[in-house]
């Protein structure tokens, strides 16, 4: 499932700045979206607001297995590691740790100050795995998606989901 982050206007502004994609504020009209976006079915996607409290992943009864918060800002790695649970991403990611699931953080932003670096190590010590979005330049990347693919391919390994988008070291 996707949630949208903290402000939800926050995350469209980020995808708009960040991004060619212009993003649909609605929770309804960005999962019609992104089912034509990435011609997945439906059913294959879920949308969620950062105040729909009454989603499964806000339960220990219905979390899923594996949970990837990308990116996970510094501000959100914050509230993750104190258990604020202030919107729908850090209650999902509160239950994954409670529940002894997967979690995976994709930091991004840079320089870390030692209060970032004390929060990923609470979190690793939680059992959570804190992977920042570093391209390996040694695949010699000819464009942004290649970087993106890159770090996306990095975290479907974690998840033990087959990807074709770069090989693993060695083949």
């Amino acid at each position: 499932g996707l949630i949208a982050k903290r402000g939800q206007n926050d995350t469209l502004l980020v995808v708009a700045t960040e991004t060619d994609d212009t993003l649909p504020a609605k929770p309804q009209a960005l999962h019609a979206y992104l089912v034509e976006r990435f011609a997945c079915r439906p059913d294959q996607l879920q949308v969620h607001g950062p105040e729909d409290w009454m989603a499964a992943v806000a339960s220990g009864s219905g979390a899923p297995t594996r949970m990837v918060v990308c990116p996970a800002s510094t501000g959100t790695l914050s509230a993750i590691a104190c258990g604020a649970s202030n919107n729908l991403i850090e209650r999902a990611a509160d239950v994954a740790l409670k529940e002894r699931r997967q979690l995976i953080l994709v930091t991004r932003e840079m320089p870390l100050s030692s209060i970032h670096l004390q929060h990923m190590l609470s979190l690793s010590q939680m059992g959570a795995t804190i992977m920042p979005a570093s391209p390996g330049f040694y695949r010699r990347p000819q464009s942004v998606e290649d970087i993106v693919d890159f770090v996306v391919a990095r975290i479907l390994d974690h998840l033990d989901i087959e990807q074709s988008l770069v090989p693993r070291w060695g083949e």
